[in-house]
C-alpha cells in the first residue's frame, strides 16, 4: 500500500489534488458497495445536509445526495478493514509529511439518478477541523456519459474526475471548490475528512 500512499501524496504535492487508482482492494470495494446497497434497500440512509449542528440545512436544489455514516461500533467487518486501511494511511501521511491528523469521519454517499452536489468547500465557517477531504469510489463498470463527475475549481480552471471503482482523491478541505455533475445512474461512494 505504501506505492498506492505515496501516489496520492505526490500528485497533491503537485497538482493540489491527490489521485490514486486502486486505493480500495478491489474485494474491500466491492463488499462496502454491497454494504451501501443493503442499507440504501433497507432504508438506512439519510439525506444530506450542508452546514453543522445549529446551522444544517436541507436543499435538494444545492445537494441531493442521502448518506450512510461509518462507525466502528457498528462492527461491521468491512467497514472496520476501511477504517484499518486509513489508520494506516493517516500513520503514513503524518510521519510523511508532518501533518498532524488526529482523527477522521467517513459516510457512505449515494447519488441516485439525476442527483448532484453544487459547487461548495468542504470546510465548515466555524470550525476548522477538517484538513483534508477523501472521496473513494465503488462504481464499478462506469463511463463517460455516466456522468456524475467530481468537478473540481480552481484558479478559474477546473478538473473532472470520473467516479471509477477503486479510485481515491485527496485535497484540501479549505482551498478548492468542487461540485458533483448530474448523475445519470446511481453514484456510490465513501467520502469523509480527515481532522485535527
Amino acid at each position: 500500500m505504501t506505492t498506492i500512499f505515496n501516489t496520492l501524496i505526490n500528485s497533491f504535492i503537485e497538482n493540489k489534488i491527490g489521485i490514486a487508482d486502486n486505493f480500495l482492494s478491489e474485494s474491500l470495494s466491492l463488499h462496502l458497495k454491497e454494504n451501501l446497497a443493503t442499507l440504501y434497500a433497507d432504508s438506512q440512509l439519510q439525506s444530506a445536509g450542508t452546514g453543522q449542528d445549529t446551522t444544517l440545512e436541507h436543499n435538494k436544489l444545492f445537494r441531493s445526495d442521502i448518506i450512510y455514516w461509518l462507525d466502528r461500533k457498528h462492527n461491521n467487518v468491512h467497514e472496520n478493514s476501511f477504517f484499518d486501511l486509513m489508520d494506516d494511511f493517516v500513520r503514513h501521511l503524518n510521519e510523511t509529511c508532518y501533518t498532524g491528523i488526529t482523527g477522521y469521519e467517513f459516510h457512505y454517499t449515494l447519488y441516485e439518478k439525476g442527483s448532484f452536489y453544487k459547487k461548495h468547500i468542504d470546510q465548515f465557517r466555524n470550525n476548522d477541523s477538517r484538513q483534508y477531504s477523501m472521496i473513494m469510489y465503488l462504481n464499478s463498470e462506469w463511463e463517460e456519459n455516466d456522468g456524475g463527475e467530481l468537478c473540481i475549481h480552481d484558479e478559474g480552471s477546473f478538473q473532472n474526475i470520473s467516479p471509477v471503482n477503486g479510485k481515491s482523491v485527496f485535497f484540501k478541505s479549505n482551498e478548492l471548490e468542487h461540485e458533483v455533475l448530474i448523475t445519470h445512474k446511481p453514484r456510490m461512494s465513501i467520502t469523509g475528512w480527515l481532522k485535527s
